[in-house]
């Protein structure tokens, strides 16, 4: 027999199914309340609302679990490439080793874009932030690929519109990292790997020879991953709300961007960046900041240090770590800021009042501290976050047009004037 809940109101009550998900996630489905009762829920941030049933991943904060389709992320980063998780994100399963080849080689066969895209990259500023150019060049896929507009479109077209984007994404992420430095745009050299094409894109110069260094394709394939989808967050709700109105994946997605682009968000690792930046600015004391840390009257906290999910440790981070040492010890990076961050991580690693509050650092710590290695500017770490989510995105998009979701219509609990006289202008 079904679990059921039970509500009381004014002497009347309703009853209302349990759903059970695979994992023993419990929620009350009040699909009815409102046409049986008349009330609706008040949730601030939906902290605990589910607005859909999902099979994609599964996310414990409390024990640090993270899982891609009941894959650990521990296995994933370490046994698979992004483009291979990103296969498993999007369809379901692992790919056979000629679905792979398939996959891999649609996804080279479409990294070149119109060119016509290029004067709506010059009509940029130099000074834009490189997220409003991704996101204005990804919707604007949309006029390239008119088709993409029709929801009736078959599971064959929809396919094509997954592979150009994943493939394209990172031409327009470096396309817009250029357009910051007033370099020339570099196009796909598809001899390359997915990582190591988005590097050679991203920091190869006419007058100079570009060698991809093969640990920090390593290392970056390896944070795409970490990266590649996080449940249903606010970018990724935003993703599917969107969809949910059968806009087409290209505008979801531009959405999903500029959801990311908020500093609530996204914004994590350049945070950490600018905390170190800070601190360097002040002397470099690491030690200061640590006391100010622990000190329950002084605002400053920490950033890249606990996390709001995950209330034990986040997987993510245990992960990066290493691929953060190796990263460091290949380019042998003399940076005071990258030294602050490597005080302050030994001291939350060690610190009992760090242990004890498990403010461990977490995957925008380190990834943050990859980024500076390679001479990322801290306003592309958003876009480097968005080039990760972006099979996450996918995924949830294509499983919410599956499942044939209602469109997204939040209710609200009216607060305002209650009804009044007009009153002429001048009698105002």
């Amino acid at each position: 027999m079904s679990e059921s809940a039970k509500l009381s109101f004014k002497g009347q009550d309703y009853e209302f199914p349990v759903i059970t998900g695979t994992e023993n996630e419990s929620a009350i489905d009040i699909a009815k309340l409102r046409a049986t009762s008349g009330l609706i829920t008040l949730d601030p941030g939906y902290k605990n609302t589910g607005a859909t049933t999902s099979a994609i991943t599964f996310l414990d904060g409390e024990e640090g679990i993270l899982r891609y389709r009941g894959y650990r992320i521990e296995d994933l980063a370490e046994k698979s490439t992004f483009l291979e998780v990103s296969y498993l994100l999007i369809y379901g399963e692992l790919p056979t080793q000629a679905q792979y080849e398939d996959f891999s080689k649609e996804i080279t066969h479409h990294t070149l874009v119109h060119e016509d895209i290029k004067k709506i990259l010059e009509g940029f500023p130099s000074n834009a932030h490189p997220m409003g150019v991704l996101s204005s060049m990804i919707c604007a896929l949309t006029a390239f690929y008119p088709d993409s507009l029709n929801p009736n479109r078959s599971e064959e077209e929809v396919n094509l519109s997954i592979i150009r984007l994943i493939a394209k994404m990172p031409t327009f992420a470096t396309w817009a990292y250029k357009n910051e430095m007033g370099h020339p745009v570099n196009y796909p050299d598809n001899s390359l790997d997915y990582c190591s094409n988005f590097l050679k894109m991203m920091f190869a110069l006419p007058a100079e020879k570009y060698d991809v260094d093969p640990i920090v394709s390593a290392a970056l394939d390896k944070l795409l991953i970490l990266h590649a989808d996080h449940e249903q967050n606010c970018s990724t709700s935003t993703v599917r709300i969107v969809g949910s109105s059968q806009a087409s994946i290209y505008a979801s997605i531009s959405a999903g961007i500029n959801a990311l682009w908020g500093p609530l968000h996204g914004g994590a690792n350049q945070s950490v960046i600018e905390m170190l930046e800070a601190i360097k600015a002040d002397g470099g004391d690491a030690k200061k900041y640590l006391d100010k840390a622990k000190d329950k009257n002084d605002p400053f906290r920490l950033m890249g240090f606990g996390h709001r999910v995950y209330k034990n440790f986040d997987p993510r981070a245990k992960i990066i770590k290493k691929a953060a040492d190796d990263v460091l010890a290949k380019l042998g990076v003399n940076d005071p800021v990258l030294d602050i961050a490597k005080e302050l991580e030994h001291a939350a690693l060690n610190d009992q009042y760090f242990i004890d509050r498990q403010l461990y650092p977490n995957v925008d710590f380190y990834s943050g501290i990859i980024y500076r290695a390679l001479g990322i500017p801290t306003d592309m770490f958003t876009v480097m976050f968005a080039l990760g989510r972006l099979p996450g995105w996918i995924a949830q998009w294509k499983e919410m047009r599956e499942n044939g979701e209602p469109i997204g219509r939040p209710r609200q609990v009216y607060t305002g004037a209650n009804e009044r006289d007009y009153v002429s202008m001048n009698k105002r």
